[in-house]
């Protein structure tokens, strides 16, 4: 790591050093140097701190429902002793908006729609929100915040050659983390790994396990199995299949990891 860190800057400075080099910014190059560096070795904290950027950033442009609203009095009931690994502590808030969504971030954050209250059983919901922990747990979230610091130390070498373009991707990339976040596209692995691991976590707190099952199949009734939005994912009849075949399966560990 540290070899490839070194070549990163070499090739900056001999850049630098070429005819019209006068026009680059080398120590914006340096630094987008230093954040690709940086990506790869994001600490546990550093990941849960920018988690909480994250959700600060999401808070700010969404409605958070009060506590006295009926949708958020039955997602206080349905999460009510849910436990985290790594000590973290819960903290979960309900968005006053249709979207049928839910995400978990590193540092303990827990956020559903009410779009998503609405549609599903109390049982259903425990499937989607064991379904986001297992992001975090397994390990996805810190690579997805990886891809996007990686993704942003990018732009910012591009835009200490002068691209105007790039700069102003660059300068707006902080507004778009959080959303990179929590519309995050998993792979097809992460996806299925995630929905074992809220079966587990199902089976291990006596919820319904046909429930992730049901939450699939009503995803699928509601927007398809081609709908852009799982392009990039297994359709849901295809993870709800594969839920099927796991359903009498024994509760067992996945490696675990922020």
């Amino acid at each position: 790591m540290r070899k490839l860190f070194v070549s990163m800057i070499c090739v900056f400075v001999i850049s630098a050093s070429a005819p019209g080099a006068h026009a680059l910014d080398l120590e914006g190059m340096l630094g987008a140097a230093v954040d690709a560096f940086k990506a790869v070795t994001l600490s546990d904290a550093e990941v849960r701190n920018m988690a909480a950027a994250a959700k600060k950033e999401m808070d700010s442009k969404n409605k958070l429902a009060p506590p006295t609203d009926a949708q958020a009095i039955r997602l206080a009931r349905i999460t009510r002793g849910i436990s985290l690994d790594r000590g973290l502590r819960p903290d979960i808030k309900l968005y006053l908006a249709p979207d049928v969504n839910a995400f978990a971030m590193a540092d303990g954050t827990i956020r559903v729609y009410s779009g998503l209250m609405k549609a599903m059983t109390d049982d259903e919901v425990c499937y989607v929100i064991g379904h986001e922990i297992g992001h975090v747990t397994l390990g996805h979230t810190k690579a997805t915040i990886q891809t996007a610091y990686a993704t942003s130390a990018i732009r910012r070498g591009i835009a200490s050659s002068g691209n105007e373009i790039a700069a102003t991707l660059s300068r707006s990339e902080l507004a778009g983390f959080a959303e990179k976040l929590t519309h995050a596209q998993y792979s097809r692995a992460h996806e299925l790994d995630a929905d074992q691991y809220a079966l587990q976590l199902m089976k291990r707190n006596n919820v319904n396990p046909g429930a992730a099952i049901s939450a699939l199949r009503r995803l699928e009734a509601m927007f398809g199995n081609e709908s852009d939005i799982f392009a990039s994912h297994p359709a849901p009849g295809d993870r709800a299949a594969a839920l099927e075949k796991l359903q009498t399966a024994p509760v067992q560990e996945l490696s675990r990891g922020l």
